[in-house]
């Protein structure tokens, strides 16, 4: 056992996981579960959040300290923003073209279409084009209560999950009434401790570190060499860190899905019965999901590392991956993932530290896939036919939303409200899908990641130190 590769282990945590909670639901043993097994998955993303931020702002530090040119930083941020926006466009419009041509909201009963067809028109005459009257939130519409109140009584979500969903349409509305400008101040911490101990700050501890190592190589060598001495001590302190966790990591994998699955329903055909009401739209995402990583970054990458094969680039970064889809975290999985991708790719600490921490905040291509499938499904299900200039309008917002999303569970559900939002469509039906979204969250957690690590790779290649590859 000890001789089996990582994440092999962790594939057999998975699966470990997955029989427990089905065994565990169908004895009723869920309270057990929830007890005394999902807290050790809770303890393990606590572990990789509070490693993350320090290992971000000393990798950032000790790499961008160690450039001696300091232009290539604007270099390699114009190449990191410019691929990252490619990518996610490119995965909106996959998810577009999927939803359009498989339409998995006209797999619905068809009684059933037009009365939400008429619910939505009266929505629309009672809040003026979906504008709340009178200041009154989202949350005080007869809809949304018709909607969790039918939610509630089928065991479809629990009274959490509804606070859950409150929470993210209040902070989508919020988001909405922003300054457009609001993403670039939000960049900049009023102070730095108060960021370093936010996981949701991670663009103000990215801004400080790059400032900082850059003032580092601006100074004279012989008063920065202790400085540069003392972040490379800490980085290696944190980088061991992850190492220890991870050598836990296929136990608390384990945990960490017996607890997703036994929170969902209290049987496995509830489980069930909660996929098939939903299954025309979980099968549609899940395919847009799987091209993503295993088809579009395989070849995406290949055009430009030639020496690579698609089977050792997912292998390379499996760790990663799993633990994405256990954490679904981006900013939990970032430590793997920069070992992965330093250790296994051959890509060097300077490039992987400055590219893996902006992709984890700014970089979302499975979570914008979904939205783009999610809001046109639901479209589908209330009978609206969503024109090509409205569907223009779902790229360029779900684009925008995705900038600076929290990189946290569920952190797509805000992005989803406000893309809703965008083409007229009522916020709270973000209420249907919600039963699935934690799996599937899981899943798009998974393209994100590999995301990062592909456009990480092909950046080192595009300035030469890709070694291993070359």
């Amino acid at each position: 056992m000890k001789k089996l590769p990582l994440h092999v282990k962790i594939i057999l945590g998975l699966l470990a996981g997955i029989v427990w909670a089905l065994v565990s639901s169908a004895l009723g043993w869920n309270e057990f579960t929830i007890t005394w097994i999902d807290p050790f998955g809770t303890i393990f993303i606590r572990l990789l959040k509070f490693i993350a931020v320090p290992l971000v702002l000393f990798s950032i530090i000790s790499g961008v300290s160690g450039l001696s040119d300091v232009s290539k930083l604007g270099r390699l941020g114009g190449k990191t923003l410019g691929i990252y926006l490619l990518t996610t466009v490119i995965a909106i419009s996959v998810g577009l073209i999927l939803v359009n041509v498989v339409k998995p909201g006209a797999f619905m009963d068809d009684e059933q279409r037009m009365k939400n067809r008429i619910s939505y028109e009266l929505w629309l005459k009672d809040n003026d084009m979906g504008k709340a009257q009178d200041g009154k939130s989202y949350l005080d519409m007869p809809e949304y209560s018709a909607l969790v109140s039918q939610a509630l009584t089928e065991g479809n979500i629990s009274e959490a999950d509804l606070k859950n969903v409150e929470k993210k349409m209040a902070v989508a509305k919020a988001k909405k009434e922003e300054s457009p400008l609001q993403f670039f101040v939000e960049m900049i911490p009023e102070n730095i401790l108060m960021a370093v101990s936010d996981n949701g700050l991670m663009l103000q501890v990215i801004f400080f570190a790059i400032f900082f190592g850059i003032t580092i190589v601006l100074i004279p060598a012989d008063l920065a060499a202790p400085v540069i001495k003392l972040f490379d001590g800490l980085n290696a302190i944190f980088l061991k860190m992850v190492d220890l966790v991870m050598q836990a990591a296929p136990v608390f994998v384990f945990a960490l899905l017996a607890g997703v699955i036994a929170k969902m329903a209290d049987t496995p055909q509830e489980v069930l019965e909660i996929f098939i009401g939903l299954g025309s739209y979980s099968i549609t995402l899940f395919v847009g999901l799987v091209f993503m990583a295993f088809v579009f970054y395989p070849i995406l990458l290949k055009l430009f590392v030639k020496k690579i094969s698609f089977k050792e680039f997912l292998r390379n970064i499996s760790p990663a991956q799993f633990l994405a889809f256990s954490t679904s975290s981006s900013a939990a999985t970032l430590p793997v993932t920069m070992e992965c991708v330093e250790e296994n790719m051959g890509v060097p600490k300077s490039i992987s530290s400055f590219v893996l921490p902006i992709g984890a905040t700014v970089n979302m291509d499975g979570t914008s896939l979904y939205q783009a499938v999610a809001v046109v499904f639901l479209a589908q299900l209330h009978l609206v036919d969503l024109t090509f200039a409205q569907q223009l309008t779902i790229v360029l917002t779900t684009t925008l939303a995705s900038i600076g999303t929290a990189a946290t569970p569920s952190a797509g559900l805000v992005m989803m409200i406000i893309v809703l939002q965008s083409v007229g469509l009522n916020p709270a039906w973000v209420a249907i899908v919600f039963p699935v979204d934690r799996i599937l969250d899981m899943c798009r957690t998974v393209v994100n990641v590999t995301g990062d690590a592909t456009v990480c790779t092909i950046i080192a290649k595009s300035e030469g130190e890709l070694e291993k590859y070359s």
